[in-house]
């Protein structure tokens, strides 16, 4: 993503949309044309409304009203959102208004000096991969020039309905009555006011982080990693608050912090989600994580009668699930959740609120919740790393697909899959090695009994790529 250069790459789009440096690779003149090629496609699919929001990026208003203008220009009704708004929002209200599809001007969790497109198609989800290279290649043939001015474009409320649509699911007579004390860290991203209304709404008190809108957030990537929640852990553990919450620049992922401080990983946070849900006879379909998403999940699905399918990593193959009825709940590796009930792509607010809830009706913190489900199903630590991926890591990877190893770190490997990198099974976890779909990188996930053994296993993942050292791990 680095480079002038860029500006003449092909569009390409990765496993949540189209993301690039701004000015080099995500240029106005290349996002003119993937606006064109994707209206193009929505007005093929019938036309209609398309949905319309941007996050707290640089540009974002300037860069909706571009894209609600070509929505126009092709013949569609624009719904353009008020100010910066989640991803979350965008997909409810296109499920709400029963439009063709929804833009959101975002690079999620990227660094401040990234930008991006998300593109959702009716159903609620991200785009599958045979429309991506539809898509590219209707944008390699579509016009750069400036769209022609179109009349004043009207603004749509999309925040209150969400809110109100999402505390119609909540328990909020439990909220009201334990009134518990959380810390929201909205990372200076579109989840502020929109989180923190939703909890304060239902009875919740909260007390907000990095709530002001800031295109550079603070200087650093908005991606709720442990490394990056210091005050939202500090703020937890000092003031003697029931939970922390976090969520990216667009609110899509979420991070969870137990009352003592920690960071919960991705893994946990989910399973304690099912857990509840099913508990309350919310979930009765099933659930849909990721390959890289830690055993604990799978054995407390079961636990509750409830049947689990695992999927090649991007949300875009949970959300098929959620969307054929396979599925009601989703989790993945990096702080994804969906609820089909709410919504078919991950959605940090409503995450965060179900957490809330879990807290108020048990009137315990999460970290006791979560020992009772490691009693009872064994433990999972989940994490990952990311190396650039480098011409010798990527030669390195390829030849792991082609001759895989037959153990690691000291495990037998029992299964392997590389329909999506390259998955290793063992006696006690997974190794999973896989290019990322969004960034020059190839990350490297792993699980293992405790955190000893995954601080080896993720070093053991590295060494196959050449690597040594020590390197910072994320949920």
């Amino acid at each position: 993503m680095t480079g002038l250069r860029d500006a003449d790459a092909p569009i390409r789009f990765g496993t949540s949309g189209w993301r690039g440096r701004l000015a080099e690779e995500f240029t106005l003149p290349r996002l003119r044309a993937a606006l064109r090629g994707v209206a193009g496609w929505f007005a093929q699919a019938g036309g209609g409304e398309v949905v319309v929001v941007h996050d707290t990026r640089f540009l974002g208003e300037r860069l909706a009203e571009l894209a609600a203008g070509i929505l126009v220009e092709q013949g569609l009704r624009p719904v353009l959102g008020r100010g910066p708004l989640p991803t979350p929002v965008a997909v409810r209200a296109l499920l709400r208004r029963r439009a063709v599809g929804a833009l959101v001007l975002t690079a999620s969790h990227n660094p401040p000096e990234d930008h991006g497109l998300k593109v959702f198609g009716s159903w609620g989800g991200g785009i599958d991969d045979a429309s991506a290279r539809a898509l590219e290649r209707a944008i390699a043939r579509a016009s750069r020039a400036e769209p022609e001015p179109c009349a004043r474009l009207r603004r749509t409320e999309l925040g209150a309905p969400y809110v109100r649509e999402l505390l119609r699911l909540l328990d909020c007579e439990a909220l009201a009555r334990a009134r518990p004390r959380i810390v929201y860290d909205a990372m200076h991203g579109a989840g502020a006011g929109v989180l923190d209304a939703a909890l304060e709404r239902a009875g919740a008190r909260v007390e907000v982080l990095r709530g002001e809108p800031d295109p550079g957030f603070g200087g650093a990537a908005p991606d709720p990693t442990p490394e990056r929640l210091a005050a939202l852990r500090d703020a937890v553990g000092r003031r003697g608050r029931r939970l922390g919450l976090a969520s990216d620049g667009d609110a899509d992922r979420f991070a969870a912090v137990d009352a003592d401080g920690r960071v919960l990983s991705s893994t946990e946070a989910v399973a304690l989600l099912v857990d509840h849900l099913a508990r309350s006879g919310r979930a009765r379909r099933g659930v849909a994580i990721s390959l890289a998403t830690g055993s604990l999940v799978a054995r407390v699905a079961a636990s509750h009668g409830l049947p689990v399918s695992r999927h090649p990593i991007g949300f875009k193959h949970l959300a098929a699930a959620l969307r054929t009825g396979a599925a009601d709940l989703a989790g993945e590796e990096s702080g994804g959740f969906a609820w089909d009930r709410f919504s078919r792509d991950k959605d940090g607010i409503l995450a965060g609120c179900l957490l809330a809830e879990l807290v108020a009706t048990s009137r315990r913190p999460l970290g006791a919740r979560l020992r009772e489900l490691v009693e009872r199903h064994g433990a999972s630590a989940c994490g990952r790393t990311a190396v650039l991926a480098a011409p010798p890591v990527r030669e390195a990877f390829e030849r792991l697909r082609a001759a895989p190893p037959g153990r690691v770190d000291g495990a037998l490997v029992r299964g392997l899959r590389d329909d999506d990198g390259l998955h290793l099974s063992l006696d006690d976890g997974f190794l999973m090695l896989r290019p990322s779909g969004t960034e020059p990188l190839l990350r490297v996930y792993a699980e293992a009994p405790g955190a000893r053994r995954l601080s080896r296993r993720l070093a053991a993942g590295r060494a196959l790529l050449g690597l040594s050292g020590v390197s910072r791990r994320s949920r």
